[in-house]
């Protein structure tokens, strides 16, 4: 794999990219996704330049990868930023342009189904950034939240360290982007509850690689984008959420135990495991069930993590991910794990 390296950051005044390489959800939900464009222009001083598949539902993956390689080869754009996920990113990726991309690197921005995009420019040299989409963090109905608005604005902005913070508040209930009245006021909040840690004995700094795990599982099973030479991901720190399709406890374990068995885990030194959704439009959960759930999902985590990479610390209930706020990590960037002093600071 290339060595990484940080491109160059935008400044306020700049234009920024704004695609779809997953899902044109934009074209049926414009309300969270205008919102989040106008917030990206008002509060953050960006001029997003908007391409021809972003509000296209169905547009096929050379079409977008079309508007990636029109986003990376123009000097004039400084940073890239998704506008949501979706589930068949995978296919663009065999259309890319390695030689294009890593010509003319930039900051990239998304998560979920966007971590094959960052598993892609990772292997690519070049670092980018777990979280940021237009239409859920940006979009968010209100006001975004202020953990977001800050982490967002200091990765977009700035290159030095940056420390992370448990939640004051969150939440995970989802309210219909169809329905204006849902951006009339904030979404209700619960108090934070802090994260938990295990093996926090010791300070780990490497760097990141993961994502959502449900797509690193699709990952692995085309083969696409994950290291041969394991030897890679040594001494790093392995991020890992979970999506709003809330995968059982037995099909995380599942996942972690084939990714044991392929010998990635035990080359991590540190996991940091994003507070798991707990709650869709599917899967309405009341707060007993929700609190289960995060309990199920937990425990095979530490069942498979025991067997696996038994030394490892491990964070729970990080604030990345499917949830908010939404903490923004470098993806191959330098993540810092204080275990003593339970701190986590990551370079931007």
């Amino acid at each position: 794999m290339t060595s990484l390296s940080y491109p160059p950051k935008p400044s306020p005044g700049d234009r920024i990219a704004v695609l779809s390489p997953s899902s044109g959800l934009p074209g049926l939900f414009p309300l969270p996704y205008e919102l989040g464009l106008e917030r990206l222009r008002k509060e953050y001083g960006l001029e997003p330049v908007e391409y021809p598949a972003t509000r296209t539902m169905g547009s096929t993956p050379q079409e977008r990868a079309d508007d990636i390689h029109a986003a990376f080869a123009d000097p004039d754009i400084k940073a890239v930023i998704a506008s949501i996920g979706g589930d068949d990113q995978i296919t663009v990726l065999p259309y890319l342009d390695r030689e294009l991309i890593q010509a003319n690197p930039k900051p990239f921005f998304g998560m979920s189904d966007n971590t094959n995009l960052l598993t892609y420019l990772h292997n690519s040299g070049i670092v980018c950034f777990h979280g940021g989409s237009v239409m859920c963090e940006l979009g968010r109905p209100g006001a975004m939240h202020p953990q977001t608005a800050e982490s967002l604005r200091a990765a977009l902005f700035t290159s030095g360290p940056y420390e992370l913070r448990p939640a004051e508040r969150w939440r995970d209930i989802d309210r219909d982007w169809a329905d204006p009245a849902t951006f009339d006021a904030e979404p209700q909040t619960r108090p934070g509850t802090g994260w938990t840690w295990v093996n926090a004995d010791r300070v780990i700094e490497g760097r990141s690689w993961g994502g959502c795990l449900e797509i690193l599982g699709w990952l692995l099973m085309a083969d696409r984008e994950i290291a041969h030479d394991l030897s890679v991901y040594d001494g790093g720190v392995l991020l890992l959420e979970t999506s709003e399709d809330m995968p059982s406890a037995t099909e995380v374990f599942r996942t972690l135990r084939n990714m044991g068995e392929r010998g990635l885990l035990r080359r991590f030194s540190a996991l940091l495991m994003g507070r798991p959704k707990t709650w869709s439009f599917e899967h309405p959960n009341s707060p007993q069930e929700a609190t289960g759930y995060a309990s199920d999902q937990r425990e095979a985590v530490l069942r498979a993590m025991r067997t696996y990479a038994p030394d490892a610390t491990i964070v729970f209930d990080v604030d990345f991910g499917h949830t908010d706020p939404q903490l923004v990590i470098p993806y191959g960037g330098t993540v810092r794990v204080d275990g003593p002093a339970r701190r986590i600071t990551v370079t931007y």
